[in-house]
């Protein structure tokens, strides 16, 4: 793999603009996610609140994705399209996956939002998950870590709970495009080994199920489910490399 790009300071603030923007964007979304509330009316909030913002939708378009943001539910792992037909539940737990383009950078976020009553067991995948990006995090901001260091990290967090982390999609650098180098996997894999310099900018996204790791795309091109049709779910955040560790880019202003 060729050298990774080191952002100037300057870059790494119109990334963090975008990145705060997606980031509030975000937290409005998800204080939508109440029984009775289609998908489609959360997507059409995410596509305004932007656009008032002065950003627009990197999903809109991309490789002809019809909407503006994922929302995956449940056994839904990543790209659930929103939909007037598709209704939130009381006990559904969801993805919303965002990124944000604000003057000509990216800022990628998704969290998860429960709605209503959650059984306990959706409680701790959702729990699980987002712990599991954090221990991806610290592993990412130790001295002369390597990005394959994140991967070797989260899966043992994952498999010691009893959960699974999908291989088939990964982390990224992040910039003036929506996907840069490098891959960053969420499973223990040395193939990606640099080392992890200052100024590096990339996402730490891991999906955690709660079967198997096994999934499958749906006819329409773009959802993606459990294979077993256990629950899955999804953190993630922009950052980059500091002399100090690590700083989180899609935090809210």
């Amino acid at each position: 793999m060729s050298r990774i790009k080191v952002k100037t300071k300057k870059e790494i603030e119109l990334i963090r603009s975008a990145g705060a923007l997606a980031a509030e964007t975000l937290v409005r979304a998800g204080e939508m996610c109440k029984p009775g509330v289609n998908t489609l009316e959360i997507d059409e909030f995410i596509a305004d609140f932007t656009n008032k913002h002065g950003g627009i939708s990197a999903d809109f378009g991309y490789y002809g994705y019809p909407r503006y943001a994922c929302i995956s539910i449940n056994e839904v792992v990543c790209h659930g399209i929103p939909s007037k037909d598709t209704t939130l539940k009381d006990g559904d737990i969801v993805n919303i996956d965002i990124t944000t383009i604000l003057n000509g950078y990216h800022g990628d976020c998704s969290a998860m939002f429960c709605v209503g009553n959650v059984s306990e067991q959706a409680k701790d995948l959702v729990k699980v998950t987002k712990e599991c990006m954090e221990e991806g995090i610290r592993a990412a901001a130790m001295p002369k870590a390597r990005f394959s260091d994140i991967g070797c990290a989260i899966q043992p967090y994952a498999e010691d709970h009893g959960y699974s982390v999908v291989r088939d999609y990964c982390g990224h650098g992040i910039g003036r495009g929506f996907h840069e180098e490098p891959n960053v996997l969420h499973y223990a894999n040395r193939e990606i080994n640099n080392m992890i310099e200052i100024g590096n900018v990339f996402t730490i996204e891991p999906m955690i199920n709660a079967g198997k790791p096994d999934i499958k795309q749906l006819s329409d091109g773009w959802t993606v489910v459990t294979s077993d049709g256990s629950l899955s779910a999804q953190w993630e955040h922009t950052m980059v490399k500091t002399k100090d560790g690590i700083d989180i880019l899609t935090l809210p202003r």
